[in-house]
């Protein structure tokens, strides 16, 4: 299987920032250790999220909220693609680049689990690639708005059980590794 790993919007907004990500437990060290075992054998997608908006008031190109987690940007990395709305496909290069390359199928690991790794896996589909959601090298937090509450931990596990019921195969890190 020709997989590439997509590791969306690892940036410093969820660990400094206005969105600090709590679940799950060791969700970054999990993204490493997926980019350190990808690193060479595996094609891997960074993916930067910027507003062009400069009314929003977070991922503004520039401050160091914006910039990657220094650990992610540190790693190596075939291709780096911005952004600027949740989904990776959306006004991007990325599928034009997994194409080139005959991927088929797609490993998504990142932030948000609920907005960008929800989203892009989705257009992943929507596009015809497989896609394999990991489900504790992605994170979430607390949400608390207008349309209600929700835990950080009931909102992965939602969209985790969302994302295998028609979209993606959930797995977690280790079960990923052992397919490389």
């Amino acid at each position: 299987m020709n997989r590439a790993l997509l590791v969306i919007d690892v940036q410093n907004e969820y660990f400094s920032g206005a969105l600090p990500i709590s679940h799950p437990v060791g969700h970054l060290e999990k993204i490493l250790g997926v980019m350190d075992a990808a690193a060479g054998r595996v094609p891997t997608v960074v993916v930067q999220h910027h507003f062009a908006d400069a009314d929003k008031p977070f991922f503004q190109m520039g401050t160091p909220e914006w910039e990657l987690h220094p650990e992610v940007a540190e790693r190596p990395r075939d291709e780096l693609i911005e952004k600027t709305l949740p989904g990776a496909f959306t006004n991007t290069p990325l599928e034009s680049w997994l194409r080139e390359r005959g991927i088929e199928t797609v490993t998504i690991a990142g932030y948000m689990t609920h907005m960008c790794c929800d989203t892009t896996a989705r257009q992943a589909v929507h596009r015809g690639f497989n896609v394999e959601f990991l489900s504790d090298a992605t994170g979430t937090l607390d949400l608390d708005n207008t349309a209600g509450q929700v835990t950080a931990e009931e909102l992965q596990r939602s969209i985790l059980c969302a994302q295998q019921m028609l979209l993606s195969e959930v797995l977690d890190t280790e079960s990923w590794l052992k397919r490389l």
